[in-house]
């Protein structure tokens, strides 16, 4: 999917159900910072090129994390990282996890999966990968 920032950002407002598209904005940054923490090497590389060029460099430019997070250690480190709550954090993952899924092409799916500890394929709207 080749999308610009503006619509990707609006895809992810609508789908969270934010009224101002700052607060997509925010939550493409938490969960996409989090996340790239988490991921390594070609599929990281393969799921940034998906993103649009203002989006790259959240998902690259942090350190890898050192040591896996279980999907709700996934949804307390974006609750961190956003100064929010719990709900607040899954909501973010809910718009913004699911958006990048969709963008993304199976075998790149199972890849970033397969990265991550069993039961993150339901924060990307998805079952695990068999």
């Amino acid at each position: 999917m080749d999308w610009s920032l503006g619509t990707f950002l609006t895809e992810v407002t609508e789908r969270a159900g934010y009224d101002r598209p700052q607060q997509g904005a925010r939550a493409v940054q938490n969960v996409l910072e989090v996340l790239g923490a988490h991921l390594v090497g070609d599929d990281r590389t393969d799921l940034a090129a998906l993103l649009p060029a203002g989006c790259v460099y959240l998902l690259t430019a942090g350190e890898p994390a050192s040591e896996p997070l279980t999907p709700a250690s996934f949804v307390e480190a974006v609750a961190d990282r956003s100064d929010t709550g719990l709900a607040e954090a899954r909501r973010e993952i809910d718009a913004v996890l699911p958006t990048l899924a969709r963008a993304a092409d199976d075998a790149l799916l199972r890849r970033l999966l397969t990265q991550l500890p069993p039961g993150h394929a339901g924060l990307f709207g998805c079952t695990d990968p068999g």
